[in-house]
């Protein structure tokens, strides 16, 4: 079979879809893959076509509502589907989902899956609102893209129950899959940095981009909270200034950074160095599809702080792995993070449950063999999911 693949992000090609693309290509289906800026010689080109897929590169603008640009994108991604003619179209992110499921009604390519990895600031807060402008724009695009014969993929059922309550799909095509999964084998368990008897100089991690949504500014403030108290807590940020409208300014972050507050290591190719120095792993984010930052981490045995908001509430069994906080709530996130340095055999004890619930849940092998299924693709052609 000819799948296309459409990604928001050219690197989430091979960071999250990976072993996916993988999988795709050792059963024997020719595998095209479509990203802004993805062409046959950036880095992420050279490393999917490593994997066997083709690369193609399309105009697409992850933020902003510029109607002449999400033209061009939908008339771009038409032309290639006129050309490509793929028995299959699988987009995730909310503009490939959008334009891509419209343009592959247009070329009538005959199964299309959109995979929905987070509903994003457009939807926040949307439960029992009133949606704004931007909101109902959204909503509007996202019925008339799936209308028809699309399926489309959850990472959580919170996300599931919104979009159908909203009328944007219809229950009976809705799938659900466990995140984008973690390969187990390349997130080993990592071996905690030293604590000595009352040690308090517990390391805290967040990786994300940084923007409002991931609760950057939450995760700050109670790195200041926290340190009042215990002053030789440490917290880490890996991550980059986003483009989105929310993201934080260079000034806050460089006022953290001087203030004392936090350690910041910029982005990273690789983030399992810095997961192996830390004790704790938090993610104060508002809403996801099932983070993947905390799936790495569970599986490199770390205990986990996140919120109790859609996708996050997904990776933690409270008080058996980790310890859930209300969104937005500083104070409640120091004071999950102090009790770690008050009781510090709960990292140990925590984080052995986060790589058990990585390992039954969260494996990327099952979680592909999920995707195949959905997209109704052939499981018996060989190959390892």
């Amino acid at each position: 079979m000819k799948i296309l693949v459409i990604a928001g992000l050219a690197e989430s090609l091979l960071k999250f879809r990976g072993p996916l693309l993988r999988a795709m290509v050792e059963r024997g289906h020719q595998v095209h893959v479509a990203a802004p800026g993805l062409d046959a010689t950036s880095a992420v080109g050279i490393g999917v076509a490593a994997l066997g897929c083709v690369p193609h590169a399309i105009p697409l603008s992850r933020n902003g509502l510029n109607p002449l640009r999400d033209l061009q994108l939908l008339a771009a991604l038409l032309v290639l589907m006129l050309r490509l003619r793929p028995a299959q179209v699988l987009a995730y992110t909310i503009k490939p989902v959008i334009y891509g499921m419209l343009a592959a009604r247009l070329a009538r390519v005959p199964r299309r899956t959109a995979l929905v990895t987070g509903l994003g600031y457009a939807f926040q807060g949307q439960q029992g609102r009133a949606p704004s402008l931007v909101q109902r724009i959204a909503m509007g695009l996202y019925r008339l893209a799936l209308a028809g014969r699309s399926t489309v993929v959850f990472q959580n059922p919170d996300d599931r129950a919104l979009m159908v309550a909203m009328g944007m799909v219809e229950a009976s095509r809705t799938r659900l899959v466990n995140g984008s999964g973690v390969p187990l084998q390349e997130f080993a368990v990592a071996p905690f940095p030293p604590l000595g008897p009352g040690d308090q100089a517990v390391h805290f991690l967040l990786i994300a981009r940084l923007i409002q949504d991931k609760g950057v500014r939450e995760y700050a403030a109670a790195a200041r909270l926290v340190r009042q108290q215990h002053p030789q807590a440490v917290f880490h940020i890996v991550g980059w200034i986003d483009t989105n409208p929310t993201a934080i300014t260079q000034a806050e972050l460089d006022g953290w950074v001087a203030e004392g507050l936090i350690e910041f290591h910029g982005f990273l190719d690789d983030v399992r160095p810095v997961l192996a120095q830390c004790h704790v792993y938090v993610l104060p984010s508002y809403r996801e599809g099932t983070p993947r930052s905390v799936l790495e981490a569970m599986a490199c045995g770390r205990a986990i702080v996140t919120t109790d908001a859609p996708g996050c509430r997904e990776t933690v069994v409270e008080a058996l792995n980790g310890f859930l906080v209300p969104v937005q709530d500083a104070e409640a996130l120091a004071a999950a993070c102090r009790r770690f340095i008050e009781a510090p055999r709960l990292i140990a004890a925590m984080g052995a449950s986060s790589r058990r619930l990585a390992e039954e849940k969260f494996d990327v092998r099952a979680v592909n063999r999920a995707m195949f299924g959905h997209m109704q693709l052939d499981l018996a052609a060989g190959g390892s999911a």
